[in-house]
This record gives C-alpha cells, sequence and structure tokens, in this order.
C-alpha cells in the first residue's frame, strides 16, 4: 500500500549541537536503508523548509506507523498521511 507522508522537522532550539547531529546520522541512517528495501520509495525536500514530502511502500497502516515510530526525529515531527492508489491513467504498471 503506498502513503504521502508529508514530515515536518520541529527540533528544539536549546537541544544541543551534538544531539541534533547525532540524531540526524541516525535518522539519514535508517532512511536510505529503508529505501535500500524498498520501502521509503521517494524522498524528496520541501525547498526552504526542513521538510519532506515522501512515498511509503508498506503493507497496511499500522505498518507505516510503526516504520514512522522507528525513525530517531520522530518525536520531533509534524506528519501528515495521505493513502494513495493507483491512477486509472497511470502507465506505471509497479504502481499499486
Amino acid at each position: 500500500m503506498l502513503f504521502h507522508v508529508e514530515m515536518t522537522v520541529r527540533l528544539p532550539h536549546d537541544m544541543p549541537k551534538a544531539e541534533a547531529e547525532q540524531l540526524k546520522a541516525r535518522e539519514k541512517e535508517i532512511a536510505q536503508g529503508l529505501q535500500r528495501d524498498g520501502v521509503w520509495r521517494h524522498l524528496w525536500r520541501i525547498a526552504g523548509r526542513y521538510a519532506n514530502v515522501s512515498v511509503f511502500d508498506v503493507a497496511d497502516n499500522a505498518a507505516l506507523h510503526h516504520t514512522l515510530m522507528t525513525l530517531p526525529l520522530f518525536p520531533y515531527m509534524d506528519i501528515v498521511v495521505q493513502p494513495l492508489c493507483r491512477h486509472g491513467s497511470s502507465i506505471r504498471q509497479d504502481d499499486r
């Protein structure tokens, strides 16, 4: 099942820089692993914001929730989720 997910990160302004950098490094490692595994199909930066638009490919709502909760930055994110379905005019056979 595909999901459009918009994530906005809001780190506390008083978070020590070293802690923030460690969180970001762990986030990058996990995000890249999920991309390699085909779970995080698309990842796009929203220009001018500490935010992204992503497409996740997971079994269901619960799997998406679990995946998002594994992200180190999850506690600092505002997340908007929209389930997607294949458009009848799409020529992509890998869209489900």
